[in-house]
């Protein structure tokens, strides 16, 4: 592969311009579909770029809830692997890693078992927790002064002693709970990997027909793991190879005429937007999705979107977790944007609903997605209700197919992965 001057620089665009030399080499006579399957089988997912060292975190199995949130957030990570401290130190990765834990995951079990504890409701120890973080930590919370970019600009500002979430979490009755003790709870991954001479077609087919949101790369001789490949650095690549031969054979097909969406309005799982909030969060628990449309009431207008990973402004945001029991689900996303406003944060709910028509190209659906940094978008029709809904894995499978036989005994060993698990 030669790079010419002015040629694009970006790791993923490079690689872009391998799979186009591959490209140019296949028999006339392959379909597209074909070409892009003999493309990816033969580059190894070593030649994925590497996330930075400060992002291959793996959590303890013996690490308490809060040290793992705790990690998650300084890292700014949505999950983690969890390596099993009991494991014998010559063990395989099968048996070195638990799990794939999530943030959101751990907030929804906490937020389970306070309303589970025998005597203890949950709006209890909110209230506790609130009570413990009077004073400058909820008045920095609640002004922005607790965000790493206010504290840089203002040296002399306050200092919070830790927000509400870890206060909840460092409780006596979170504090013993390990990592490892709620394994295969809700959003909960096996921890299946690959090793770095396995190809991009076995990577891609994982991401989207086997349900995986993210897939570590793992060096057998080290035992440790090089690189996790998550469906939104997957998206990345493509949206860096948009103006490439191969990309356009693809990308530059209506949505209707690769099939997309996969899932049509019958099937959509939402919440009208004066339903309490908790009502999508129970709804995405149940039905195993990341997140749900909020229509407009007694119909199938579309006024936004929650996602899975939202949970976390039950427990950050004040206005919010004083009312979390209440507060609908319009109100949640009304909430949430005022919150990220004064915190000067962005975020995908700072730019409402996110939609897409089925006369779009694909490409132009990558484009959004990934500019937006969201997982979802909602295909809706001249007046905005809902006609479906397309995620990363969608796009992904439509990338690729899987050959008769490709994976074989590949998956002897793993946990099976639930079949209604989706994203």
């Amino acid at each position: 592969m030669v790079v010419e001057e002015g040629s694009p620089k970006s790791p993923e665009a490079k690689l872009g311009l391998e799979v186009e030399d591959l490209w140019d080499v296949q028999e006339p006579q392959l379909s597209p579909t074909e070409k892009l399957n003999a493309c990816f089988e033969s580059i190894p997912v070593s030649q994925f770029p590497r996330t930075s060292p400060s992002e291959v975190i793996e959590i303890r199995s013996d690490a308490s809830l809060g040290e793992a949130v705790r990690l998650l957030s300084q890292n700014k990570l949505l999950s983690a692997p969890v390596v099993d401290v009991d494991a014998p130190e010559d063990s395989s990765w099968i048996d070195r890693y638990l799990g794939i834990v999530e943030f959101a995951g751990i907030v929804v079990w906490i937020l389970q078992q306070s309303d589970k504890k025998d005597g203890l409701d949950a709006a209890e120890v909110f209230a506790k927790a609130l009570q413990e973080s009077t004073g400058p930590a909820v008045a920095a919370a609640a002004n922005g002064m607790s965000s790493p970019r206010y504290r840089s600009s203002q040296p002399g500002s306050p200092k919070t002693d830790g927000n509400f979430f870890e206060l909840l979490t460092a409780s006596d009755f979170y504090k013993n709970t390990k990592v490892k003790d709620i394994s295969g709870t809700f959003r909960w991954a096996p921890f299946l990997a690959l090793q770095p001479s396995n190809s991009f077609l076995t990577m891609l087919l994982l991401l989207s027909k086997y349900r995986m949101k993210s897939v570590p790369v793992v060096d057998l001789g080290d035992r440790k793991i090089e690189n996790i490949i998550t469906q939104s650095a997957v998206l990345h690549m493509l949206e860096e190879c948009a103006d490439l031969q191969w990309f356009k054979s693809w990308g530059s097909k209506k949505l209707h005429e690769i099939g997309l969406p996969l899932m049509k309005p019958n099937r959509i799982i939402k919440v009208e937007e004066d339903e309490p909030v908790l009502q999508a969060f129970k709804v995405m628990q149940e039905k195993g999705v990341g997140g749900v449309p909020v229509v407009a009431s007694g119909g199938n207008k579309a006024v936004g979107n929650i996602s899975i990973r939202d949970i976390q402004f039950l427990l950050i945001a004040p206005e919010i977790y004083k009312d979390y029991r209440s507060i609908t689900a319009k109100n949640f996303l009304t909430a949430v944007k005022n919150y990220l406003e004064r915190n000067q944060k962005g975020a995908p709910l700072m730019n409402g609903m996110i939609s897409c028509k089925k006369d779009d190209t694909l490409k132009d659906v990558i484009l959004k997605l990934d500019s937006m940094k969201i997982h979802r978008i909602y295909v809706v029709d001249d007046e905005g209700k809902l006609e479906g809904l397309i995620t990363l894995r969608d796009i992904i499978s439509r990338l690729v197919h899987e050959p008769r036989g490709y994976f074989g005994d590949f998956f002897d060993g793993i946990l099976p992965i639930p079949q209604n698990s989706r994203v």
